[in-house]
């Protein structure tokens, strides 16, 4: 019985050791992913989550919590209990915090939490450590404080008292010199006596230079390259620490009451299983290309062309085959053998980039037998979308080594597309708006959509990132203009009132220093689906408003997305092409439009279904891309997850001004409405007879005339056979009418 009683006693026992390990396990099976997820993008999305968490709570020193969890995931496998710490883990400890007030020196005090927020500096706990310690010491006490921070970790892990640390680090300083003067310094003396025997007998040395190389001016080409392209570069530029689910600058609606963190926390962004997966894809096969290669060179060679393939780029819609011609000929001699080599290669197009950037080749673009479908998960999935902190970024394609591009409206800051129906306009903007919608909430990022046509931009209708329902018709579209002209000269004002000069400080200002009468600004994305159809019903309006934006918007935080499927001059001015550096073309039907939006032949040779031309701003040569592709199914899907999450919660200052500038719109171009205001207040009365006799026109258009001015609130309602009365002043009608 004494033996069944003992055994019972120690079940209790191993049952909790068995809890501890099997925690501490886990502990490290943690610790172990989410270190590999820090320099590895194939940990999963648990990977991914890990890396988010550790990237906001340590910034630049995520790497040191996965060490702290490892350590103790060991303690407990061994059953000692966490909470008993030796000198040495807190000597650990002590050297993190000091790491981690280290790196968030880097931030501005302003802006301190903002940045942590997102992975950057020493994260989180480095900001909340650095913040009160920068305040009370200073820059210079922080560094100090550092010192010693460092200094008492090296002294606990080590286990040895201050004096012990002065006489080692005495000893070991004497060896140091000990050793360089014995060891070192003989062999460098023996070098120069065996390099100079005799010093006295050296000369001077006489080193004539070279003449610098200078730039080499030679005349144009008479014949310009067809097209032009260029190698991505700043689109896949990585910036650490910052994730896809990061919330930069989070910001809220001006007319909304003003947000807190937990505001942010309302929504979720859409997870990526939402969209569909890639499809196997084929390459080209080594033996269509070794014949591509044969009949280019054979081709050229029959024209008196020498040159040799130097390399292959397959892309998911062409091959790029590199050419390297032999000394002596010219460049453009290759390009006036386009339809030649097209007709060889049994190919309906080519394109000729001569030269390569950045390369001695000239370039031949081949359409591949089959265009591989490039869909948008593929793209988001990929560490040059996620690791971007913009909550504008969105996917664009894959360029023609199949390597992933993304942009950022931030930096283009407007982007002008084009292209004719059917080549992939509509599906790049629903990729553009779904990426946004995969990065954004509500708070961060709003949209204000035009769609005359009524077809593309209606089924996001019920987002809550809408500032109003989409818009469909063409008069209120260029109202809506005004009102987005207006809103940002809003927003101008209220940075100059804060002495701030653009969004991010002003939503920096709003997190560091609060207030009641501060809120959160989001960006604003305008989207305007056709811009033939607006230029056809006001033309000066649209034109005038779009330069505005254009021109000013960018530090606002609003940005233009405008598209056109004909773009002839007529629809793209010349003022509005100035102000919309970053141009997006697709497969159009003439060399002239392809001039119209790029400035450059080539867009007419596209193959249309989402091949494009993307020219960036600050860019010579546009950029070759077949866009990511996306079904409406997808976008149904993406839509219907923001509609679940709530309504939209449209701007009420956005639908006030739009419906009284609409109510007006229909009697503001009157020119004779001062003079006619004039008359009745020299009457002190208003009648449409008195305007028909003094004004000599129609009973219609003084009837306009009166109602136009009962709005604005100039003269009393109908009262039957009495004239009207006059409500204004002399003074009210001069500031009325002070501009005319």
């Amino acid at each position: 019985m004494a033996k069944y009683n003992k055994s019972n006693h120690k079940k209790p026992k191993s049952t909790k050791n068995f809890k501890g390990e099997v925690t501490g396990i886990f502990l490290m099976l943690l610790a172990i992913l989410g270190l590999i997820s820090i320099f590895s993008d194939k940990t999963g999305s648990v990977g991914l989550f890990l890396r988010h968490w550790f990237s906001v709570l340590a910034g630049h020193g995520n790497f040191l919590l996965p060490l702290i969890f490892l350590a103790a995931g060991f303690k407990l496998s061994f059953g000692k209990a966490i909470k008993n710490l030796g000198k040495r883990e807190i000597g650990f400890f002590v050297f993190v915090a000091a790491l981690l007030i280290f790196f968030s020196l880097e931030l501005p005090l302003s802006a301190m939490f903002t940045m942590a927020w997102q992975g950057e500096g020493g994260g989180v706990i480095g900001a909340i450590l650095t913040y009160g310690v920068l305040q009370s010491l200073g820059l210079i006490g922080t560094y100090l404080l550092i010192i010693a921070l460092l200094l008492i970790a090296l002294l606990l892990v080590l286990d040895w008292s201050f004096k012990e640390f002065i006489q080692k680090l005495g000893k070991g300083l004497k060896q140091a010199k000990t050793f360089v003067v014995e060891s070192i310094v003989p062999i460098f003396i023996e070098e120069e006596k065996s390099v100079n025997p005799k010093k006295q007998d050296r000369k001077p040395v006489i080193i004539e230079m070279p003449p610098l190389p200078g730039p080499e001016y030679t005349n144009p080409p008479l014949n310009k390259p067809i097209v032009q392209i260029k190698e991505p570069s700043y689109e896949t530029i990585e910036e650490k620490g910052k994730l896809e689910f990061n919330k930069e600058n989070d910001k809220g609606f001006d007319s909304f009451e003003q947000l807190s963190f937990k505001d942010f926390e309302k929504y979720k962004l859409p997870p990526i299983t939402l969209l569909n997966r890639p499809r196997s894809s084929r390459s080209q096969s080594n033996r269509d290309i070794s014949e591509n290669i044969k009949i280019l060179e054979e081709t050229l060679e029959s024209f008196g062309v020498q040159a040799t393939v130097k390399e292959v780029s397959c892309g998911p819609a062409i091959t790029r085959y590199e050419l390297q011609p032999a000394p002596g000929v010219k460049v453009s001699k290759i390009v006036s053998l386009a339809d030649d080599i097209a007709l060889k290669l049994a190919t309906a197009d080519v394109r000729i980039e001569a030269p390569i950037p950045g390369k001695a080749a000239v370039g031949i673009e081949v359409p591949n037998k089959e265009i591989n479908v490039v869909v948008l998960r593929e793209i988001i999935e990929t560490p040059e979308f996620q690791n971007q902190a913009s909550p504008l970024v969105f996917a664009l394609g894959k360029d023609i080594a199949g390597k992933p591009i993304v942009a950022d409206l931030q930096k283009m800051p407007h982007l002008l597309i084009a292209g004719a129906t059917g080549s992939g306009k509509s599906v790049c903007l629903n990729t553009l708006i779904s990426s946004i919608l995969f990065r954004a909430t509500p708070q961060e990022v709003k949209f204000l959509m035009i769609d005359p046509k009524m077809v593309e931009l209606v089924t996001f209708n019920g987002i809550p990132h809408l500032i109003s329902p989409v818009v469909t018709n063409a008069k209120k579209a260029s109202i809506s203009l005004r009102w987005a002209v207006r809103e940002m000269e809003r927003r101008y004002e209220l940075f100059a009132k804060h002495g701030v000069r653009d969004i991010s400080r002003f939503n920096s200002l709003v997190l560091t220093k609060g207030g009641e009468d501060l809120s959160y600004l989001p960006y604003i994305v305008i989207i305007i689906d056709e811009l033939a159809d607006l230029m056809m019903v006001a033309p000066a309006e649209v034109e005038d408003s779009i330069c505005r934006l254009a021109q000013m918007a960018r530090a606002a935080g609003m940005h233009l997305v405008v598209a056109t499927q004909r773009p002839s001059v007529d629809v793209i001015t010349g003022l509005i092409k100035a102000n919309i550096p970053s141009r997006i073309s697709f497969a159009v039907s003439s060399q002239t439009d392809s001039r119209t939006i790029l400035d450059m032949a080539g867009a007419e040779k596209l193959l249309g279904k989402g091949d494009m031309l993307f020219f960036p701003v600050g860019a010579s040569k546009p950029i070759r891309i077949q866009g990511a592709f996306m079904t409406d199914k997808e976008v149904e899907t993406v839509v219907e997850f923001w509609k679940k999450q709530g309504d939209p919660e449209f701007s009420s200052e956005f639908e006030q001004e739009t419906e009284l500038e609409e109510e007006d719109a229909q009697l503001e171009d009157d020119e004779l409405l001062p003079q006619a205001v004039k008359i009745v207040m020299e009457a002190g009365q208003a009648s449409i007879s008195l305007l028909q006799r003094r004004l000599r026109i129609g009973y219609a258009r003084a009837a306009r005339l009166i109602d136009q001015m009962e709005r604005k609130g100039i003269v009393g309602g109908y009262e039957g056979s009495k004239p009207r009365a006059v409500l204004i002043s002399y003074e009210q009608f001069r500031e009325m009418f002070k501009d005319l």
